[in-house]
């Protein structure tokens, strides 16, 4: 943890209770992975990490503030999604690499943060402009340099100019984003795990440059 940690009342809290602070926040994560976000109650939170609901308060004024910090923290860590696109060739074999890793690097992460994600998904979609912002905040880390690979391959000619690279983008981000968070799901349709991938993958590849990936 980096910069200045404060109480609800604006005291900066020292090594201690911003260790204390934390532990708060990594039970209720915790917790959220196996209870609905509106069941999770502070003292159960405080319980589990070994703490009282008075010191629970001196940092959060309640389940929800914590939850938006959690997600605030999910959604920092989501700002590096940018490096499974920036920079990256479409051209080729890389490609289809480009492909392969932006599938593995997105549902790798979507399977780390599942239950802070599904929160936000449903804050967002409850119309809460807190958990939309931070929603679209992880998702335009992946759309905004996507749609720079697709304007590039337009400049060299490889992408039909009339096509929107902002749809095309968002499209596929959409279409990770929803894979991702039904990955669990796909068993109950007969998809296995070592398929899905390389198969998002292909239509990731398909819907930037237009042509299945060199082998």
């Amino acid at each position: 943890m980096t910069g200045q940690v404060r109480t609800v009342d604006g005291r900066v809290a020292g090594r201690r209770g911003q260790a204390t602070r934390q532990k708060l926040l990594d039970c209720l994560g915790e917790m959220l992975s196996s209870s609905p976000y509106r069941d999770v109650k502070v003292i159960d939170v405080a319980r589990k990490a070994g703490t009282s609901p008075a010191t629970f308060y001196q940092y959060f004024p309640d389940v929800e503030g914590a939850v938006l910090e959690v997600a605030e923290e999910m959604a920092k860590e989501g700002a590096g999604l940018t490096e499974l696109v920036a920079g990256r060739s479409w051209v080729g074999k890389a490609g289809r690499q480009s492909a392969e890793e932006l599938v593995d690097g997105f549902l790798d992460f979507w399977r780390r943060h599942d239950a802070i994600l599904r929160v936000v998904d449903l804050g967002a979609a409850e119309g809460d402009k807190r958990f939309h912002k931070l929603r679209m905040k992880v998702l335009t880390s992946v759309t905004s340099p996507l749609t720079e690979s697709v304007k590039e391959l337009q400049a060299k000619g490889r992408v039909d100019k009339d096509v929107s690279a902002a749809a095309v983008a968002g499209s596929l981000v959409a279409m990770l984003a929803a894979v991702a968070s039904h990955q669990k799901g796909f068993s109950t349709w007969g998809v296995k795990a070592a398929d899905l991938r390389p198969n998002l993958a292909l239509l990731v590849h398909l819907g930037i440059t237009g042509k299945k990936p060199a082998r």
